[in-house]
């Protein structure tokens, strides 16, 4: 297996990563990354894109092997569904349909909502809540897992702090952008031709609406993640720790006494 995930600059080409927005809209501080205007449309340099995507895979890479999680943030319509489905392959936690206040900054009340629907998934599995209530109330208490679901079930198994926030646009989710900011989470971004670059640490300048760009990234970003488990240490087991190698002077010892 690879240890780096390699950017392929014609597949970025085929899937349109390179056309940014109307020059009219550009924010000037994307100006490196910008190599030419067609009919009134920035054109975005993909060797740039390469450059910023490679940094990025790495950074995911090596994040991932020291047993941290990536919060995969994808909100608009373009991003959600890929979004989720890289979230759920990779087993990562992710927010793909409103971001919420306080999701990153307010532990203690998000955390209070997430171990209250966990507690109800819990006893509604288990059965103790159709033992203890009618049909009605039971339905009540499933709608009320389903809705907090739909809240807080990208984050569920989400660690306290993740170790990066990856956010396939970074207007679109600006609030999530600004609470990983505040904690001090580095951030990896999809960077158009009309947003600030300087908000993020890793820019990967890229139309951030193509869902065929979309769909690209987060098959990069997949292999990143799964190179970053694979490089995971193994926890030590009982059984490595109750059969230590033999030292050199032991096996010599046993060798010879094989041969008389």
């Amino acid at each position: 297996m690879a240890t780096t995930t390699e950017v392929d600059i014609k597949k970025l080409l085929e899937a349109g990563a390179h056309f940014g927005h109307k020059a009219s809209r550009w924010h000037p501080k994307m100006a490196p990354y910008i190599h030419s205007k067609r009919d009134g449309t920035h054109i975005i340099d993909l060797t740039k894109t390469v450059e910023g995507l490679e940094e990025a895979l790495a950074f995911i890479t090596r994040t991932v092997s020291e047993g941290k999680q990536v919060l995969i943030v994808g909100t608009k319509r373009q991003a959600k569904d890929i979004a989720k489905q890289l979230a759920e392959k990779t087993n990562m936690p992710f927010v793909t349909e409103r971001w919420l206040g306080g999701m990153l900054t307010n532990q203690k009340t998000i955390g209070e909502r997430v171990k209250h629907l966990r507690d109800l998934e819990v006893k509604m599995d288990s059965g103790a809540l159709a033992a203890k209530y009618n049909k009605l109330e039971l339905q009540r208490y499933q709608e009320e897992i389903d809705h907090m679901n739909y809240l807080y079930g990208g984050i569920k198994n989400m660690d306290v702090r993740p170790g990066v926030v990856f956010i396939f646009d970074i207007i679109h989710d600006a609030n999530g952008l600004r609470e990983a900011k505040k904690i001090g989470v580095p951030i990896i971004g999809v960077v158009d031709t009309n947003a600030d670059p300087s908000l993020v640490d890793y820019v990967i300048p890229a139309n951030d609406d193509a869902i065929k760009t979309v769909q690209l990234l987060a098959d990069y970003i997949e292999q990143a993640i799964d190179t970053g488990k694979a490089k995971q240490k193994k926890p030590v087991t009982d059984k490595d720790e109750a059969e230590p190698k033999p030292t050199k002077a032991k096996a010599t010892k046993k060798a010879a006494a094989e041969e008389e």
